[in-house]
């Protein structure tokens, strides 16, 4: 077991077998950093982490690893500490690893889309400084992965890879522009291609006017990603809280079900943090 000073996850341990045979390969550690909300970097920060890597490590990347951090493979034992502190000197940080939370992603939510309900990059900023002590020393008896998005598309697979999904989403009905439906009109079979698609069958469609049943809509964005133009979100905005995705490599994912339908997401996002303390709790 390896790691830096303070911390009990951020480091994979790798050995190799034949250590005499291989020498330059006896140890191969794995370094995870913690990577920005959104994946957003500019090229100073990224050259500067690649001079500490090609300086202490083998120089070897993964952009990005399954967890979301950004993965350095293959460094030595006395070589972490220095990777750690020039590393933190520059503003990163390590990510998680272990039986702990495992570190937040999130997609670029209203940073490039515009149907994201929530601010899912300042959210994810949010909870990985909230949770730095459950991110950086393990006590859990398995890890726990927090992923964040905007919306029902799901852009980071959260549903799917992540314990807990936080999936951006609304109260109400969709907003409908009649004007652009006429348009989309010639460029589309609304019946088929929308209506006939929509998984509770709350749209109906008489050839010019588009009508949806608020009550029965999943909010699964089919429609709003075939029509743009024509329709956006409600207007109250919140998100969906799902626990209880995993990607076992054998059987399969396993896709979460949801624990509160809508739950209103605003800064400091104190009763999402109180929710995730309960759960663990729990």
């Amino acid at each position: 077991i390896v790691g830096v000073l303070g911390y009990g996850g951020g480091v994979i341990g790798r050995y190799c077998d034949l250590p005499e045979e291989y020498p330059g390969v006896a140890h191969f550690h794995t370094v995870r950093i913690n990577q920005p909300a959104g994946f957003y970097y500019t090229t100073t920060a990224l050259r500067e982490l690649m001079d500490i890597w090609d300086k202490y490590g083998s120089g070897l990347t993964n952009f990005h690893g399954s967890t979301g951090d950004l993965v350095l493979l293959g460094t030595q034992t006395d070589k972490l500490e220095a990777i750690f502190a020039e590393a933190t000197a520059k503003g990163w940080d390590l990510g998680g690893s272990g039986s702990c939370l495992r570190t937040p992603s999130c997609c670029v939510g209203m940073s490039r889309c515009e149907f994201s309900n929530i601010d899912a990059m300042e959210i994810c900023d949010t909870l990985t400084h909230k949770f730095q002590d459950e991110l950086h020393r393990p006590a859990f008896p398995y890890k726990f992965k927090i992923k964040v998005s905007g919306c029902a598309n799901d852009c980071v697979a959260s549903v799917a890879r992540a314990d807990m999904s936080i999936i951006g989403t609304w109260r109400a009905s969709i907003r409908i522009d009649q004007a652009e439906v006429k348009n989309y009109v010639s460029k589309m079979n609304i019946q088929t291609e929308v209506v006939d698609m929509c998984p509770t069958k709350c749209m109906s469609f008489d050839g010019s006017a588009l009508k949806i049943n608020g009550k029965d809509c999943s909010r699964c964005m089919n429609c709003i990603n075939r029509m743009p133009k024509a329709l956006r979100p409600g207007k109250e905005k919140g998100a969906t809280i799902m626990l209880g995705g995993k990607a076992p490599i054998v059987t399969g994912a396993l896709m979460s079900w949801v624990i509160v339908p809508f739950m209103k997401l605003e800064k400091p996002y104190d009763n999402l943090e109180d929710l995730i303390r309960k759960l663990w709790e729990w």
